[in-house]
């Protein structure tokens, strides 16, 4: 038999071509257990406390990434900390304030330390006001505008640089309907997630160069204590499952390194023009 018909070599050559393609191409996980998506990469998430952070340290660690679970209020990470690595998770906590120039760049610093890498940044930590426009105090305004776009861009700067170094990395800014639409007494949260919308976009142009994807999420309500804690009267069946929402990042930090989703809107089903 001529071996150029025979059907086994053909098959070996098949599989020999297509190994060779798949050379250095993104090995993308997608398997629905998404055991293994993330294996290796660090991923450092402010807000990891409750909420969403707390969501997302347990999807992306089941993923198999380290976390680096950060929140202001340090006590507040280790029962979740705790679980995590009762799973077998490599995780580090930091305490520390976002909005403090200093804490931020040690935080960075000392992450990277710690874990030998920094892979992926996800600024989840925010914080709000409600007031009508001539009660809303200066110190308000700067906590709010400090925590939820000042924090955001001292940790991008500072975990740019490394990734910059590293060849490549992720950025994933939390923002909100809240950027979209605007309701009474809310000034200085949609100011900051507003500026937040617009900081994540401008990253992502400048960003994207140096192989850095940058990813604003915009999310709607979710069954977190930030949200039912200060509106009780929500009914809480028309908001989000904040586990739904840590799904949805999952799979956009999953993406084939040469594709990037700059924008991503989650929205619970039910959600209307609340409030």
């Amino acid at each position: 038999m001529n071996p150029s018909h025979d059907p086994q070599q053909k098959a070996q050559q098949k599989a020999q071509q297509e190994a060779q393609q798949a050379q250095g191409a993104p090995q993308v996980r997608t398997a629905q257990d998404g055991s293994t998506g993330l294996r290796g990469k660090t991923v450092f998430i402010t807000g990891a406390a409750s909420g969403l952070g707390a969501a997302l340290a347990e999807v992306l660690a089941h993923a198999g990434a380290d976390i680096v679970a950060t929140d202001i209020r340090t006590g507040a990470l280790e029962p979740a900390a705790a679980r995590l690595r009762a799973g077998g998770t490599r995780v580090h906590t930091i305490g520390f304030d976002v909005a403090d120039p200093d804490q931020a760049r040690h935080a960075v610093a000392e992450a990277v330390e710690a874990m030998g890498r920094l892979d992926v940044l996800i600024n989840n930590a925010g914080t709000d006001v409600t007031a009508p426009i001539d009660e809303l105090r200066e110190e308000d305004w700067l906590r709010v505008i400090g925590t939820n776009l000042n924090g955001p861009f001292l940790l991008s700067r500072q975990a740019a640089a490394h990734m910059r170094q590293a060849g490549g990395g992720h950025i994933v800014n939390v923002t909100s309907t809240a950027a979209k639409r605007a309701w009474p007494n809310a000034a200085a949260y949609h100011a900051s997630k507003w500026g937040l919308l617009g900081l994540s976009h401008a990253l992502h142009a400048e960003l994207r160069a140096h192989g850095i994807r940058v990813t604003a999420v915009v999310a709607g309500g979710m069954r977190t204590p930030f949200l039912l804690d200060r509106f009780p009267e929500l009914d809480p069946s028309a908001l989000q499952d904040p586990l739904t929402v840590a799904e949805a990042i999952r799979s956009v930090l999953l993406m084939p390194r040469e594709t990037v989703i700059a924008e991503l809107t989650v929205l619970p089903m039910r959600e209307t023009s609340w409030p």
